[in-house]
């Protein structure tokens, strides 16, 4: 494959769902040498998707590992993606933070307000995902997380207080076409490109990250005042 996954890129991407999943795993495995492992899948129930895990509660149905251990089983070989892929179909394709990137997770619509800004700027972006909880996802060079709360606090915000976190080692991110039950796919709101490859460091993002999320949590403020 010659050109990235993106969401507007249907077309380059096989029908059948499970082909899909195992499509963009072995893709960013190959090309954008990202590791990447299986988690759960959808089940149908009662007419309903469910969690392969069987956890009626599940806060990230068809979208988690499926054991302690997931992060030995990351791989970031296609050959070895497509085999995992190929003994459980349907499987979500997560990524662990920490190795090649970490994110930057914002509320979407900072995030959405940040990217505008940003690409105004001229900044130099990474690919960024939007999660079906209306969260998005800043890739980033790996160490960022543990970064985020002293960057944003020396910009006179708590981090926590404005919805900025980071995901790095320890992590994972689940990645197109990912879905989660009864909420939708993750999509990709830039998707990754040769123009990408190298990716932004925090320092570079965080100031107009936080600006849109400390704006946006002020605005949510008065309207619940």
């Amino acid at each position: 494959m010659e050109e990235p996954i993106g969401v507007t890129e249907a077309a380059r991407i096989p029908q059948q769902w499970s082909e899909q999943l195992l499509e963009a795993a072995a893709w960013y495995a190959q090309e954008r040498h990202w590791d990447v492992f299986p988690g759960t899948w959808l089940v149908a129930a009662g007419g309903a998707e469910c969690c392969s895990c069987g956890d009626a509660g599940c806060a990230a149905p068809g979208a988690h590992p499926t054991r302690p251990d997931w992060a030995g089983q990351a791989t970031g070989s296609a050959a070895a993606a497509r085999r995992m892929w190929a003994r459980q179909p349907g499987s979500s394709v997560l990524l662990p933070a920490g190795r090649t990137f970490d994110a930057l997770d914002v509320p979407e619509s900072a995030g959405f307000l940040a990217l505008a800004r940003m690409e105004r700027m001229g900044l130099t972006l990474g690919p960024v995902t939007r999660t079906p909880d209306r969260r998005m996802l800043f890739f980033v060079l790996p160490g960022a997380a543990a970064k985020v709360p002293g960057l944003v606090r020396q910009l006179g915000w708590d981090a926590g207080a404005i919805g900025l976190t980071g995901a790095g080692e320890g992590h994972y991110v689940a990645a197109p076409p990912t879905r989660v039950a009864g909420r939708g796919a993750v999509q990709w709101a830039r998707p990754p490109s040769r123009a990408d490859l190298w990716l932004p460091d925090a320092e570079e993002l965080i100031s107009p990250l936080a600006y849109a999320c400390a704006r946006e949590a002020a605005d949510a403020r008065t309207r619940l005042s």
